[in-house]
Order: C-alpha cells, then sequence, then structure tokens
C-alpha cells in the first residue's frame, strides 16, 4: 500500500486528522481542502491515506482505488466486509503512529468522504477502543450499523458531524440521515448539516468543518 500524503501544519503539531477519500480518488483528492483547513488550524497535522486499487463489482469489475469493493448497489449497499476491516486496521495503525509520535487520541479527528466515510464509522465506532477527537462524516453512509449497535460509554461520548448533499445521487440523503439518526438514538452527540448539492464538497461545507475543528481543539485545550 502506497504511504498516506501527510501535511505538515506551520506550527508543531498538536492534532491530527486522518482523512479518508472516496471510491475511485485518491490521496491527493483532500490535499486542496486540508491546505486551506490549516491556514486557521496552524497546529493541525492532516494525514491522507491511499486506498489500494482492486477490481469493484458494481463498476463492472475494473479496478479502481477502492477501501473495499461494492457487491451491490440496491436496497443496500452489499460490501466485502473482509475488505472493510482492513481498511479499518489501516486506519487504526495511522492512529497508532500519530499517538506514538505525541498526539493526545483524544486530539486525533477521523474524516471520510462517501467509501472513506464509511470505514471511518465502522472504525470509531465498532472497532478502535479508545478516545478521539471525533468523526467527520462527508455524504457518506453506516453499512455497518444494525439496529443492535451497542456502544460504550466512551463512544458515546465521541462527537460527530455529518455533512450530506440533498441532491445526493450516489449516496442518497437518508443513507446518510440513517447513520445520524442511529447514533443519535444511542446518545452520541451528533450534528446534521445539510447542503444544496450532489456528491461533492462544496465551499460552506469546508468552512463549517472548519469551524467544527476549531471548536473542538479549543475547547479540549482549556479543559
Amino acid at each position: 500500500m502506497q504511504s498516506p500524503l501527510i501535511l505538515e501544519p506551520p506550527l508543531s503539531a498538536d492534532s491530527c486528522v486522518i482523512w479518508l477519500h472516496g471510491l475511485g480518488a485518491d490521496r491527493y483528492d483532500f490535499q486542496p481542502v486540508a491546505e486551506m483547513l490549516q491556514q486557521n488550524l496552524p497546529s493541525t497535522r492532516f494525514v491522507l491515506p491511499q486506498a489500494p486499487s482492486r477490481a469493484v463489482t458494481i463498476n463492472g469489475g475494473w479496478e479502481m482505488p477502492s477501501w473495499y469493493d461494492i457487491l451491490a448497489m440496491s436496497p443496500a449497499r452489499a460490501i466485502d466486509q473482509a475488505q472493510l476491516e482492513t481498511s479499518a486496521q489501516t486506519v487504526m495503525d495511522l492512529i497508532e503512529q500519530q499517538r506514538d509520535g505525541g498526539i493526545d487520541p483524544a486530539r486525533i479527528f477521523l474524516a471520510g468522504f462517501s467509501q472513506g466515510g464509511a470505514v471511518v464509522f465502522h472504525t470509531a465506532f465498532l472497532r478502535w477502543q479508545g478516545p478521539l477527537g471525533g468523526v467527520l462524516a462527508l455524504s457518506t453512509y453506516a453499512p455497518t450499523f444494525a439496529d443492535d449497535l451497542q456502544l460504550d460509554e466512551v463512544r458515546r461520548q465521541l462527537p460527530v458531524l455529518c455533512l450530506h448533499g440533498s441532491q445526493d445521487e450516489v449516496v442518497p440523503r437518508f443513507m446518510g440521515r440513517n447513520a445520524h439518526d442511529c447514533l443519535a438514538e444511542r446518545g452520541v452527540t451528533v450534528e446534521w448539516r445539510e447542503y444544496s448539492m450532489g456528491h461533492e464538497v462544496v465551499m460552506d461545507e469546508i468552512q463549517d468543518i472548519g469551524a467544527w475543528l476549531g471548536q473542538r481543539l479549543s475547547r479540549q485545550a482549556t479543559d
């Protein structure tokens, strides 16, 4: 697997965002967004990992960067669970590297767009044991959340920001909203932001992400 793109901040890093791209994209996809956010988060490192290229069933078996194979689109995504677990392990390895490098896990955030967001949801709420700073879920869904999802106190304390387009033609709004509602019903502090857009990222959304991250990092600094 290719090494992640690491964007060091102007100041000494005391926080980190690990940001996963979507299906068919690459580690450079969110580089402009990360660089924009760093202008107001001068001590936050951004780690942008690269998904491996693999055959994707719903795209006719063509190989492309993918965190896991998608076997069918409806009525709900059918996915390769083993590949999802491997991708979650990749994220956990990155968390541990940042922790071992001196970043407090409570100041490490997971972010993901579309398929990358599904990996982030799974990692944060079903795999990673311990604190995190929060989760940014962009235009995504939670294929491994079930009605019997059980969360411990640490996971219930994990703040989440869900951002979605009202005209999303790839991951319909209801899929993102279902993930939000599942967490809200379990006492997670989860916010929903909706934008007049399709399956994309817009400037208002980036500004909201920057404000959300800034608030949580400054709050932690004063706790």
